[in-house]
């Protein structure tokens, strides 16, 4: 039963993979107790907001900062391995997008939400804005970072800082989709970097040689281990994609059932390595019982939802209907998902 316990979140995100996946591996109870208490918590959604009226549903951020999460610089060799220019570039705008849903009947369905596109940005102090949708994260950030007293000290109003950023996050990605959101979940561009470190990279297989600068990837066509900064870069990846944007999408997919598959595979002696990594650079919703929230669960099935072109004036329609569409289909409730490929070929 532990190993069952939560396949669907480490499948889905390496951000709450972090957190509990110790469990999934069988680690002693305790062993997640102490994990899980080290974990910085977020009250960006409050009490009183919308709630999923059956299951739950989770928002999976991955953040483009290099930064950590008091808003202090990594070494330079982590930024030399992150192959993505200065600490600043990218600023905090929220790359990853993927809302995971856990049904009762202990299915669980992953929704990636392109990020470019377009939405009316909520939370940002001063009124709605017109953006992207990746942008409310760091638009909020920076309009209350400007309020704040200069005496906090720098971590705090980094906190303070994200915090609004979070907050604007899931406000505009439950209306743009129309889909409440329960609790979150985030990482950064550094968090994942040390994860894949920690872990010593994954298994991954791509259907041809691919190579690109502005990443980093230079991969040869067919199975292959990359190293942890290999990981960064295979995930990045969008310039010289037949699709783009929507490949590296499905290349996070596939990164995460691979990573899944090699820590079910080696089991604690890997899972010991995540663990300090999850404590210093994962952020999950204040109050969350991550391991009650996906008891039961057998499987998760990946979908991606559509990219509308900008000339679209209300791109709402067709992302909600699409999004209906794979959370509460014809049939009724969703069982068990089939789990997908460990290591599935992508371009």
């Amino acid at each position: 039963m532990v190993h069952r316990v939560l396949r669907v979140v480490v499948r889905t995100t390496w951000i709450a993979l972090s957190a509990v996946v110790l469990v999934a591996a069988g680690v002693a109870w305790t062993t997640y107790q102490e994990v899980d208490a080290g974990i910085r918590r977020s009250t960006a959604i409050p009490p009183d907001a919308p709630r999923s009226a059956s299951g739950t549903t989770v928002l999976v951020m991955g953040l483009t900062t290099r930064r950590d999460l008091d808003g202090g610089t990594p070494p330079e060799e982590v930024l030399d391995a992150l192959h993505a220019g200065d600490v600043d570039r990218g600023g905090y705008n929220a790359n990853t997008l993927i809302l995971l849903h856990l049904s009762p009947g202990g299915g669980a369905k992953a929704l990636s939400l392109p990020r470019d596109n377009g939405a009316e940005l909520l939370g940002i102090p001063g009124g709605p804005q017109r953006g992207k949708v990746k942008e409310a994260y760091g638009r909020a950030k920076e309009a209350v970072e400007r309020t704040l007293s200069t005496t906090l000290s720098p971590a705090e109003q980094e906190w303070r800082g994200r915090e609004a950023g979070r907050r604007a996050q899931v406000q505009t990605v439950s209306a743009l989709l129309d889909v409440p959101v329960d609790h979150l979940v985030e990482v950064s561009m550094v968090g994942f970097h040390h994860l894949a470190e920690a872990l010593g990279g994954v298994d991954v297989c791509l259907n041809r040689a691919t190579a690109d600068p502005y990443s980093g990837a230079d991969f040869p066509a067919g199975p292959q281990h990359l190293t942890p900064a290999q990981s960064l870069a295979f995930v990045r990846q969008r310039h010289g994609l037949p699709n783009g944007d929507l490949d590296r999408t499905r290349r996070q997919q596939a990164f995460l059932s691979a990573l899944v598959h090699r820590l079910k595979t080696e089991g604690p002696a890997a899972l010991g390595r995540v663990a300090e990594v999850a404590k210093h650079n994962v952020v999950l919703s204040e109050g969350w019982d991550v391991l009650a929230s996906a008891q039961g669960t057998s499987g998760v099935t990946f979908s991606t939802l559509p990219l509308v072109p900008d000339d679209v004036p209300d791109p709402r329609p067709v992302l909600r209907a699409a999004a209906a569409a794979t959370l509460h289909p014809a049939g009724g409730p969703s069982g068990p998902g089939s789990a997908p490929s460990p290591v599935p070929c992508v371009d």
